[in-house]
């Protein structure tokens, strides 16, 4: 029996509330359900449950049975066992029921099975707008999203009926919706995608794949050319990873023949008899060798949880490799991962690779000081953090690119496209140089001017007004190389979704932070013209003060008429308002805004000041610049709520971001 839930239509109200939420450890649950909901969120220690929420109108409880996915023409039945509330995202803990169709009822017949495994469903998993010919376009949903591109595959086949072999593209949203061949199924967007579907036959060959049908590999070369350029540049291969999030489940590639028959045979008689597989040395190697390359195709550095996610998957899929007595099975797998993949990385120092290469020590290094080494890895979700250098370029080939991209520079009518075609082919010497060498903001700026391009502040400031479309800055482009992820289209996205309900907690507890909130807010119901840029801005200067630091620290202001050193003078970071000293009115008027790093204008002529937050951010990662200690919260919620960049954050930004879900 299935029972709906309908609320009356209230056009105020939001998509989705939720009801009372208990805050439950994942270790709390039952095995089978602690597996499934740790494999759901694998870097969290405690979620968010709810006794009943509403979705789109439709109330859903504990118990509560849904219809998810059909098989054989027939729908799947499952009941709700938990709600599960994750950052306005709502997923169901759910068990499969055993279901049979009466026909002189014309219903179906429910049993409750505790034999069958508990699944989580996603009512918003995907929606997808399937382009199967120019004349037969169709919209599918589905309830669950694909772990693998032939998964999805095999979805579509079975939804929309499709016959015969095909591949499929996606509009990238980070390339105004330019076709791109979907390889991996963590580039499809989230919750909504254009798909188009490439029939495949002798004359139209299918898209190459990568080095088998399980491969999980990111690390893909790509081709840098400009068909449309005025100047001549040949096509030039690069290597650039391209997966922002770490797959879950990872997959486990395919070995070698032989070894995969003996991992079938073996996985057979560990389902008969419960004995596991004596793993010989040079077996045990190649399923190591395999599993490094995999990894670090993926994340150079991987985190200890991400190397634990990889040997659970192992044993999940080859149950006789697990490992006998107590504890989780995996344990001395996730041990010999760790020390191969390191070997691994001391292999490809060797052959010269760029991202392990800027750790390797120096003598001056050893004399100096053994205890101040640190290790140059990603931290804050690069993705492409110092990648190997194109193919038949050397440092030598490279210097001269960025020589004639300096000369450009000096031009006075200057080629923004030749300029973008050599910041795109120069990324990996600069990368390398600047995480290797660490140089100072202004040898940055005279090395690599066109990063601090004052053109783009000003283009951008025209193309607000005018509503003109164009490419993204240099910023924008550095950020996204660096990143994979859209600078201004990802914060100004978060900017709109959080700003209502930062300034409601502003003004709910503005008691508790003293005449800094109380000023900012009156400034704020001062305001009448350009309503909503002001809350954007507000919402942003409020930040620091909400999580404990000074403010006025990194949103800088000063007089027009002020001398132009005392502006910058022992600033090491910050936004700089320049206000005009003419007192005849309440509310002064903005002459510029600028960037400020390391007493250095970085960028100016910025057209607000979330603009300019969000050019901040975006070169603190062009740059390679740690988070200042003042302002290290600030900068830390920026990066993981607004941009979900990380994965993790401390217990302050988390507190923040709880009370923003709620």
């Amino acid at each position: 029996m299935m029972a709906y839930f309908l609320d009356g239509q209230n056009l105020f109200r939001p998509k989705l509330y939720i009801g009372d939420v208990d805050t439950v450890e994942i270790s709390s649950f039952e095995e089978e359900l602690r597996m499934v909901i740790k494999k759901k969120y694998p870097n969290q220690e405690t979620v968010f449950l709810a006794k009943e929420v509403d979705l789109y109108g439709t109330q859903y409880v504990k118990g509560m049975i849904v219809s998810a996915g059909h098989c054989s023409g027939l729908p799947d039945f499952y009941k709700i066992l938990n709600i599960v509330v994750n950052f306005e995202k709502v997923s169901f803990v759910t068990r499969k029921l055993s279901s049979w169709f009466i026909e002189h009822y014309r219903s179906y017949q429910l049993i409750d099975s505790s034999y069958t495994d508990i699944e989580i469903l996603d009512p918003e998993a995907l929606l997808l707008r399937v382009h199967i010919n120019p004349k037969l376009i169709r919209k599918v949903k589905l309830t669950k999203t694909p772990e693998s591109v032939q998964q999805l595959k095999d979805e579509l086949r079975e939804k929309l009926e499709l016959d015969g072999e095909f591949s499929v593209q996606y509009e990238d949203p980070d390339f105004g919706e330019a076709l791109c061949n979907l390889m991996d199924i963590a580039e499809l967007p989230a919750e909504k995608a254009v798909l188009h579907v490439l029939w495949n036959n002798d004359k139209t060959p299918s898209p190459p794949r990568s080095h088998t049908s399980s491969s999980i590999s990111s690390l893909d070369s790509a081709s840098i050319s400009w068909p449309s350029s005025s100047h001549s540049t040949p096509a030039i291969w690069t290597y650039m990873r391209n997966v922002s999030k770490w797959p879950t489940p990872f997959l486990i590639p395919s070995f070698s023949y032989g070894v995969e028959l003996k991992l079938r045979k073996g996985n057979d008689i560990f389902e008969k008899t419960g004995t596991g597989l004596s793993v010989t040395r040079d077996m045990k190697m190649e399923i190591l060798d395999k599993l490094a390359q995999e990894i670090f195709a993926l994340k150079a550095y991987p985190e200890k949880y991400e190397i634990e996610s990889v040997a659970s998957e192992l044993v999940s899929k080859h149950p006789c490799l697990k490992e006998p007595g107590g504890g989780t099975g995996y344990d001395g797998w996730t041990t010999s991962i760790k020390y191969k993949l390191g070997n691994y990385r001391s292999k490809l120092r060797q052959a010269g690779c760029n991202e392990v290469s800027v750790n390797r020590k120096r003598r001056k290094d050893e004399d100096a000081d053994e205890g101040r080494f640190t290790l140059k890895k990603p931290k804050r979700g690069e993705i492409n953090h110092v990648p190997d250098y194109p193919e038949n370029y050397d440092d030598d080939a490279l210097e001269d690119q960025r020589c004639l991209l300096v000369d450009a520079m000096k031009k006075k009518g200057k080629d923004m496209e030749l300029i973008r075609q050599k910041m795109d082919l120069t990324f990996s010497l600069r990368r390398k140089e600047i995480v290797e060498v660490e140089p100072m903001v202004l040898e940055i700026q005279e090395r690599w001017p066109a990063l601090f391009l004052e053109e783009q502040a000003r283009h951008f400031l025209f193309k607000n007004l005018f509503l003109l479309g164009d490419e993204d800055s240099i910023v924008c482009e550095e950020f996204y190389r660096v990143t994979t992820k859209d600078l201004l289209g990802t914060f100004r996205a978060a900017l709109d979704k959080y700003s209502p309900r930062l300034l409601k907690l502003y003004r709910a507890r503005k008691a508790a932070f003293g005449q800094d909130m109380d000023n900012l807010l009156e400034k704020l119901d001062e305001q009448t013209s350009n309503i909503e840029l002001h809350r954007r801005s507000t919402s942003l200067e409020g930040l620091p003060i909400f999580v404990r630091e000074n403010s006025k620290k990194l949103f800088l202001t000063c007089l027009v008429t002020d001398p132009e050193d005392g502006q910058t003078k022992g600033v090491k970071m910050g936004i700089l308002t320049v206000l005009d000293d003419d007192d005849s009115t309440s509310l002064p008027t903005v002459v510029n805004i600028a960037i400020v790093l390391e007493e250095a204008i970085a960028l100016t002529d910025l057209p607000d000041l979330p603009t300019a937050f969000a050019y901040l951010f975006g070169l603190l990662y062009a740059l390679n610049m740690e988070f200042p200690k003042e302002h290290k919260y600030t900068f830390e919620a920026v990066q993981h709520i607004f941009m979900e960049l990380s994965t993790s954050c401390s217990q302050r930004v988390r507190s923040l971001k709880t009370k923003l879900l709620l």
